[in-house]
């Protein structure tokens, strides 16, 4: 929660994820406590669908009100009370384990099952949250501990875990290390996951956070973004998309041809997939697992470096989903990576204490001439030139955008209405009929 101005400092949660280097025996371990907590979900999952579709039945029978079967607690409190009297005889191998492996599935679901509650009584319109589903072997593989000895080892290239030992890490744990000894940061929970065939831990850190003020707090920059470029800023600078899906289509497209002439798995026959099929998804895993991270490296530098320069961002409120449901323009525009830059721009900026304008999804800011406020009426995606048929303007169709985000940003727009065409004076005569 912010608490202060520009450079003071403010308590934040922040992860810190690391890399491990596992031996044969914490690896196994590793995937015993995911399976355990696996277990333990699907049990209670098990356990509420059977409580819930035993009720609904009820109903259809015409039975009391006064007497149906009582309902089973949704809480994670309830889950793992009912669990440890259980566990004998659901997981009689549960000793093997520490005893966060259950809690945390337990957790999950009882999170998972009040998210859907909410959804269907209305409370988080958006979301859509669905039923929760049975986790099945082949799924991620995760598992999260809040109790226990867990945190970092005194050399700085090892990681503490329970039941697990010390788990030596793929790089140095000094960033976090330091705010440790130093006593501005606490480990609240530490959470273990396998993806892309590599393990990782990630640390839930309560940090005392003291982010650099901008260099130019009363700067103002408004940003475009898009596929054909990453970002415009309304200074003029323009930041080219480095397009690393595009880069790697070449090799995903003969893995992917590669794994289709091997023998996969076909549920229709039980037919389970062969050793060289699995290698090649792995290695497919891998190619996407390298462009997911090129990507996210390049958002966090262009994040921070704007964070740091100006005291106001302002961003535009893009429907991504919705252009997603475009077939020409889902795979460009989810390997541009447009929401995820304004997620890290929006919390960074929180940290440094800028302030973020969005400017609304319906404002005309390419349609509206940057230099003397007309808007047009029509414009087509394809003019990427601005030309203004009032004051002559001509301009970057995405810098005329940016530069008018800024401008309303900070009052100094000077827009004229649009011009009424024949579609909106029937609008307008019908509203007013």
């Amino acid at each position: 929660m912010f608490v202060c101005g520009l450079g003071c400092p403010f308590a934040a949660i922040q992860a810190y994820r690391f890399a491990l280097d596992p031996n044969s025996g914490q690896e196994q371990a590793l995937r015993s406590h995911c399976g355990g907590q696996r277990r333990a979900f699907n049990w209670g999952l098990a356990r509420i669908k059977a409580n819930l579709d035993q009720r609904a039945a009820e109903k259809t029978y015409g039975v009391a009100e006064d007497e149906p079967t009582p309902p089973v607690s949704w809480s994670a409190y309830g889950l793992r009370k009912d669990w440890n009297r259980a566990k004998d005889t659901v997981a009689p191998w549960w000793a093997e384990n520490s005893k966060e492996a259950y809690a945390s599935g337990l957790a999950n679901l009882a999170t998972a099952l009040g998210n859907w509650a909410d959804s269907k009584r209305g409370a988080r319109k958006g979301h859509g949250f669905g039923f929760p589903r049975f986790k099945g072997k082949r799924s991620g593989l995760s598992c999260r501990f809040t109790t226990g000895a867990f945190g970092l080892a005194d050399d700085r290239r090892h990681v503490k875990l329970p039941r697990i030992g010390t788990v030596r890490t793929h790089e140095s744990t000094r960033k976090l290390a330091r705010h440790v000894e130093r006593g501005t940061a606490r480990i609240r929970s530490a959470t273990v996951s396998l993806r892309a065939g590599r393990w990782f831990v990630s640390f839930s850190v309560e940090i005392a956070r003291t982010s650099p003020a901008p260099t130019r707090p009363g700067s103002v920059v408004g940003v475009d973004l898009g596929v054909k470029s990453l970002a415009v800023l309304s200074t003029g600078e323009v930041i080219a998309n480095p397009r690393h899906l595009e880069v790697a289509q070449r090799e995903l497209r003969r893995l992917q041809r590669q794994a289709a002439r091997r023998s996969g798995p076909d549920r229709r026959v039980r037919r389970r997939p062969s050793g060289r099929w699995r290698k090649t998804q792995a290695r497919i895993a891998r190619l996407h697992t390298t462009v997911a991270n090129a990507r996210r490296d390049g958002l966090h530098k262009l994040s921070t470096r704007l964070v740091r320069a100006h005291g106001t961002v302002v961003v535009e409120d893009l429907n991504v989903s919705g252009m997603t449901r475009n077939r020409r323009l889902a795979r460009h525009v989810a390997g541009a990576g447009l929401a995820e830059l304004r997620r890290q721009i929006e919390y960074k900026a929180r940290w440094a204490g800028v302030r973020v304008h969005v400017a609304g999804r319906w404002y005309p800011s390419s349609k509206t001439c940057s230099g003397c406020g007309v808007v047009k009426a029509k414009l087509r995606l394809s003019e990427r030139i601005f030309r203004c048929d009032a004051c002559g303007l001509v301009l970057d169709r995405d810098l005329n955008a940016a530069r008018n985000r800024t401008a309303r940003a900070t009052g100094t727009a000077t827009g004229r209405p649009a011009p009424v065409g024949a579609g909106q004076r029937r609008r307008r005569k019908a509203t007013a009929a």
